[in-house]
């Protein structure tokens, strides 16, 4: 059975501060609108901001105190209703990340997405428990998209012919 979610209203902006990915590599303003909705549980406005390794390495070192770009940083605004906040997706350690873990570029991106916006909504990976909770929860709306487990590597999934 498919997930069942009611639709909830959303702003969602899309900003592309990169030059060191190409275009095709990029998902589409459209690709991002529909993970996204299908991760969000409630009312919210976020806006995604896709940028290059300068960029991610320094949001990652004024907000987490780490000198190098991540793949992806959940920044959420708690004092405002409806839900607000932004997700920093850095293109090339995503594009790095899907060449060396064996995975399709846009399911790694779709993966990113949805993990931002779960953590966007107050889902955190620190405790087993919470681990184990947001994966299922990624899992499960990553499939409805069609995409595969991405905690299994490519080499463990059995395919029949």
């Amino acid at each position: 059975m498919g997930l069942l979610r009611m639709q909830q209203p959303f702003k969602l902006s899309v900003q592309f501060a990169t030059d060191q990915t190409s275009a095709d590599e990029l998902p589409t303003r459209t690709q991002f609108r529909r993970w996204v909705t299908l991760a969000l549980e409630q009312q919210a406005a976020i806006v995604i901001r896709v940028v290059d390794i300068a960029e991610g390495r320094e949001l990652n070192h004024r907000y987490r105190g780490k000198d190098y770009a991540t793949n992806v940083l959940t920044f959420v605004y708690d004092d405002t209703d409806p839900l607000s906040g932004d997700i920093v997706l850095c293109a090339p350690v995503i594009v790095q990340e899907a060449l060396q873990q064996h995975k399709l570029l846009m399911a790694h991106y779709a993966h990113l997405t949805v993990h931002g916006i779960l953590h966007l909504q107050g889902y955190d990976h620190i405790e087993e428990h919470d681990a184990l909770c947001m994966e299922s929860k990624e899992i499960e709306i990553l499939a409805n998209l069609g995409f595969l487990d991405p905690y299994t590597m490519p080499d463990e999934v059995t395919t029949s012919s």
